[in-house]
């Protein structure tokens, strides 16, 4: 039987919720937060195949790909059955984000090649390193951090419906200054954030904001990912303020999350500057994600 599958929308929160909670992920994409608020640049679809919750990215323009299985059951058949739905749909089977836990089982399909993923491959940290910051290989964020504790003319809040306007103040302020308008990228993260805000009140993430000067000047959101991990959506804040980064990192995790282990920060992307603002946190591990695909 083909799949048939519906663009994916606030009614489908109950069904991917219920899966995600049974089958924990491992990679960042899979929470509904994160399906939701980039529904719209990946024109993410969603089905049950073979029992398992089946997400399908369609992008206009962009060859369509499926994001790894949430379930349990027989991963050929699956893979199979989706594979042969993008070739009936006239494409090249893929599957992308697949974590190393899955890549035996599929590969096993006929003609099925793997490719490493670098660039979508999370950074994962442990929280107790990014809470106490210590020891030299952290000196320049605990600077950062110490520097604010010193001169505290600033708030830490928790996120909250009525904190959303000043929110997206600096979000359009930090537009201004970065020119989303002429990079896709940050158009795309640009609107992905206005869906977060949108939504706050149906998403299950939590969020703080840091305010300084009656405005605020950063912000940040995240939920968990699994039970022992946090996984980072969103953080944001004023360039011009140096070490405000490094003082939401830190306060946030501190706050909100200092009973679970670890922390996801999501990929790089392959950009060299988000490559090295991330590793200079010293990741743990990080989250090995594939592509798996049949050549054309």
């Amino acid at each position: 039987m083909t799949p048939v599958f519906q663009p994916l929308s606030l009614a489908d929160q109950r069904l991917v919720d219920d899966f995600l909670r049974r089958y924990p992920p491992e990679i960042s994409e899979l929470t509904f937060t994160n399906l939701f608020i980039w529904r719209n640049y990946y024109q993410y679809r969603v089905a049950v195949v073979a029992g398992f919750l089946t997400l399908l990215a369609q992008q206009p323009g962009k060859a369509p790909f499926f994001l790894p299985p949430v379930g349990e059951g027989d991963l050929r058949t699956w893979g199979a059955m989706v594979f042969q739905y993008l070739k009936e749909q006239g494409h090249q089977p893929r599957l992308s984000r697949v974590p190393a836990s899955l890549v035996e089982p599929l590969a096993a399909l006929p003609g099925v090649e793997v490719l490493f993923d670098r660039d979508n491959s999370d950074y994962l940290y442990r929280i107790e390193n990014l809470i106490q910051l210590s020891g030299n290989r952290y000196h320049s964020q605990k600077n950062h951090v110490n520097r604010f504790k010193k001169n505290p003319h600033w708030e830490y809040l928790p996120l909250t419906p009525e904190l959303v306007a000043e929110c997206l103040n600096l979000q359009e302020a930090w537009c201004r200054l970065r020119q989303c308008d002429e990079s896709p990228s940050l158009h795309n993260e640009e609107q992905a954030i206005l869906e977060a805000f949108q939504h706050i009140d149906s998403l299950s993430y939590r969020g703080c904001v840091i305010r300084m000067g009656g405005r605020v000047e950063a912000f940040t959101l995240g939920e968990l990912l699994n039970p022992h991990t946090v996984v980072i959506h969103l953080e944001k804040a004023n360039p011009e303020i140096q070490g405000l980064y490094a003082l939401i990192n830190q306060q946030f995790l501190e706050k909100e999350w200092g009973a679970v282990p670890f922390v996801n920060r999501e990929q790089d992307l392959g950009e060299p500057g988000l490559r090295k603002a991330k590793e200079s946190y010293h990741p743990e591990s990080l989250v090995e994600k594939f592509t798996l695909f049949t050549p054309a």
